[in-house]
């Protein structure tokens, strides 16, 4: 489970984040939606320990990261699996290596044993044809479900996406927020996703917190959310549906 409690985060006397507080239980599909600017990615950069909050806490298990010594920090991520925005593969990397990288940084698994957990992930991905393939062979939604597959080689207890359909289209979109809630529910993971597809929300989204302006406004579910009496929300839904219909 990750609890976080009155999270404060500012930059240059501009605060990007303030008290926001919540919790993400292990099996759920968690989501964190909002505009641009509005605080998702600061949020997350908070939880995985790329930005360290001004005031407030993050527990992993009841473990304070940021009150930790880095021992306690290091292990901690280490079950972390993240996919980032763009996918963040090694251009240089074929799909194989790309995935095996965090093996070879934070194991001591033998070369066997890393290569035969490779190919289990690129299975559960679909992509074990594509192994051998570097990353300029391959299409933007075959990036992310590489990126999937690095995500989880070390199986983690935490799983965190960042805009997963950012840039893809609307079927390819489908197909990822499919295989993002069935790895969390087959491996019970505590899986939080920062989005802006009201798609995503209505189709994934077992827990949905809205961020505006740096402020949770409301908190809830993919059953409720298009029932919330929250002004700045109904906004947000409408434009997002406006955008995806003028994308058709």
């Amino acid at each position: 489970m990750i609890q976080f409690d009155h999270i404060t985060k500012a930059f240059d006397g501009r605060t990007v984040l303030d008290n926001v507080s919540g919790a993400f239980k292990p099996g759920d599909t968690s989501l964190i939606i909002g505009g641009s600017g509005t605080g998702k990615s600061v949020l997350l950069k908070c939880l995985i320990g790329l930005v360290k909050p001004d005031n407030g806490q993050v527990l992993y298990n009841g473990r304070d990261f940021w009150n930790s010594d880095e021992e306690v920090r290091k292990q901690i991520r280490r079950e972390m699996g993240v996919l980032f925005q763009g996918g963040a593969l090694f251009d240089s990397k074929t799909v194989f290596q790309n995935v095996r990288f965090p093996l070879e940084m934070l194991t001591n698994m033998s070369e066997s044993e890393r290569d035969e957990r490779v190919m289990f992930c690129l299975a559960r991905v679909g992509l074990e044809h594509a192994a051998n393939r570097m990353p300029s062979e391959i299409s933007g939604g075959m990036k992310k479900r590489v990126g999937i597959a690095r995500a989880i080689v070390m199986n983690p207890k935490y799983l965190f996406c960042d805009e997963p359909n950012s840039g893809l289209d609307p079927l390819t979109s489908i197909k990822i927020d499919e295989l993002i809630k069935e790895i969390t529910d087959e491996y019970q993971i505590t899986t939080v996703v920062i989005t802006h597809d009201m798609n995503s929300v209505l189709e994934i989204g077992e827990k949905v917190m809205f961020l505006y302006k740096g402020h949770k406004l409301w908190e809830g579910d993919s059953r409720t959310i298009t029932q919330s009496s929250v002004a700045e929300l109904n906004e947000f839904i409408f434009a997002n549906k406006l955008l995806r219909d003028m994308e058709r």
